[in-house]
């Protein structure tokens, strides 16, 4: 029986988050938005993840606005978000009306479908977001973290996977960040999956290790009802594998996505413009388009590893990246094997860096290392030793509880502390996320509309360098 198989096309967020660091630009998305429009898309990933942040520390740009101007010129497609579960699209736990506003909005402002997930798999830090996704009438999609290490089994990935469908959601995404799928493993997965939960299976995985076509290409032999791809010209390396090339694999099969190769050639010939452009300004750095199987090893995602190389290059140690790729999966062992993923990836990556570059083990540690250790962002997969616990934190207390539990309400103080500075009623998610950055922008904001001296200002003269 045939089986039409869901695309959603990445190229609006984790495909250029993936390769430049998430600086696209609103103005350079517009001119293609029609377009995208009427491909057929099951859906355009297009918001969430760190387009958030990029928006108003990088590019002076209200996120809120990019999202409703998107979907202005999309109106027939899905549009869909990436979203941290207590995390929201920041970098710490929020209060539950945090999370539930930043919901509501998000669908109020024209998102359909919110994937959500926890960098730690831990269910608790789940559920909030997904009943405010189901009371707001949006879809729920919540993603399994795919990691490898000794309890990652097809079985964890199941019983995650269960209490996932417990909880409420619509449909299952296993979101392989760090491109460590590799095709037999991705086949049993999801058959694993499907064989025990009755709701649609999502595969996202990265080029990262060159697999990415063969997993999606095994995942939907094996029962996956959609994947994750991206326009050429933002495809491979730390990407994902290209729309027409999957496309292409899938027409004539059972599995024909449905999608016009020739309607995606004109959507690749615009973005192809864009790659040029930012090939030549350095943004798109040619190391983050080769193919490392060394993924496999080090076991690190994309965005994080142009993170890591911004990092040593900032500090003039770029030569140091294979001792710090080297050094994430001890760091990561230490630390109850944390999937690398958005906080974890950082919060890994950052102390691994800070390992090599101090040249002793944990004489620095941030303070988000000491809070993964001390249980704040959630339980680790695998328990952390009682003796390195002690060592990082000290005599701390360490949170059994679900976090959020110790948190109060906060929305009602934070519009409080911003209301000089409110002109939509989201901004009080944008300062409740980024505070000092929101700030920043609501201040330039406020100076783009009256200018400094009562002129308005030249629109490239608010935005930030990259």
């Amino acid at each position: 029986m045939a089986k039409k198989i869901r695309v959603t096309e990445t190229a609006l967020r984790d495909a250029h988050q993936s390769l430049i660091a998430t600086r696209m630009t609103t103005e350079e998305m517009l001119p293609i938005l029609d377009r995208l429009d009427k491909i057929g898309y099951y859906s355009l990933e297009c918001w969430g993840g760190a387009t958030y942040d990029s928006c108003l520390r990088f590019l002076n740009e209200d996120p809120w606005e990019r999202l409703r101007i998107i979907r202005e010129h999309c109106p027939k497609t899905k549009l869909q978000m990436l979203f941290r579960g207590q995390n929201m699209l920041g970098y710490r736990h929020y209060a539950d009306d945090c999370v539930e506003y930043l919901v509501q909005r998000s669908i109020a402002n024209g998102i359909d479908i919110i994937r959500i997930f926890d960098a730690l798999n831990d269910i608790k830090n789940l559920r909030t977001a997904i009943k405010a996704a189901k009371k707001e009438g949006g879809h729920a999609q919540v993603a399994v973290s795919y990691t490898t290490g000794p309890v990652f089994t097809d079985e964890y990935y199941v019983e995650y996977a269960k209490r996932i469908a417990d909880a409420g959601a619509d449909s299952i995404c296993i979101k392989d960040m760090a491109a460590l799928l590799t095709p037999a493993r991705t086949e049993s997965l999801v058959k694993a999956i499907k064989s025990e939960v009755a709701l649609p299976v999502q595969l996202h995985t990265h080029y990262t290790s060159g697999l990415a076509s063969m997993c999606l290409l095994k995942g939907v032999e094996a029962g996956a009802d959609g994947i994750d791809t991206a326009i050429s010209p933002l495809a491979l390396g730390t990407s994902h594998a290209p729309t027409e090339s999957m496309v292409a694999a899938l027409q004539d099969t059972e599995y024909d996505t449905g999608l016009d190769i020739k309607a995606l050639a004109e959507i690749r010939a615009y973005f192809m413009t864009l790659r040029e452009k930012y090939i030549k300004s350095g943004l798109l750095d040619p190391k983050m388009l080769a193919t490392d199987a060394k993924a496999l090893i080090y076991q690190v995602p994309g965005g994080m590893l142009s993170n890591l190389l911004s990092q040593l290059k900032q500090a003039g140690q770029e030569d140091k990246l294979d001792e710090v790729l080297e050094e994430v999966p001890r760091v990561r062992k230490d630390s109850g094997y944390p999937p690398l993923v958005t906080p974890t990836s950082q919060i890994v990556g950052t102390q691994a860096v800070f390992n090599v570059i101090t040249g002793e083990r944990y004489k620095m540690c941030t303070n988000e290392f000491k809070g993964l250790v001390a249980g704040e962002y959630g339980t680790t997969p695998m328990p952390i030793d009682p003796e390195f616990q002690k060592k990082i934190i000290g005599d701390k207390k360490v949170i059994k509880c679900r976090p959020a539990d110790l948190l109060e309400p906060e929305l009602d103080k934070l519009r409080g502390e911003i209301s000089e500075w409110i002109e939509q009623p989201e901004d009080v998610l944008s300062y409740a996320q980024f505070p000092k950055v929101a700030l920043d922008f609501f201040e330039k904001r406020r100076n783009a509309k009256v200018g400094i001296n009562g002129d308005k200002l030249d629109k490239d003269n608010m935005v930030h360098p990259v």
